[in-house]
């Protein structure tokens, strides 16, 4: 297995946990993580942002398919999940420690996802 063909398919393995949380989103809003009746309001936004995640793992699986081709397109998608990781980040500072889930969350869009985007680099532009 090349090394391109690896860093594609680490991207299509990583790309499982917004597809999931998209799809768990979607389907329950927040009710997934234990957020139980929202307001109207908050459960259509709920899942606006879970059709984001969504959106995000079936994008990140359409780069990995041709990554050469793509890189530029993943790359952009890296930043947003790395600008919303700071954002969660700022959160933990001002509201302290969340559940386990969003540091989990917070490992993947400041650790997993830079580290994808430094490998994307590896992979020759085709």
């Amino acid at each position: 297995m090349t090394q391109g063909a690896m860093v594609a398919a680490a991207i299509a393995v990583a790309a499982l946990v917004p597809l999931a949380a998209g799809v768990a989103g979607v389907a329950t809003g927040f009710g997934f993580l234990g957020a139980g009746d929202l307001p109207i309001g908050a459960a259509s936004h709920a899942r606006y942002l879970s059709g984001l995640l969504l959106g995000l793992g079936l994008a990140s699986l359409w780069c990995a398919a041709r990554l050469g081709e793509r890189r530029g397109v993943f790359a952009t998608l890296c930043l947003v999940v790395i600008v919303g990781g700071a954002a969660r980040a700022v959160g933990l500072v001002v509201d302290g420690m969340p559940p386990w889930e969003h540091v989990a969350a917070l490992v993947m869009e400041l650790g997993v996802v830079p580290a994808l985007l430094a490998a994307s680099r590896t992979v020759p532009h085709t």
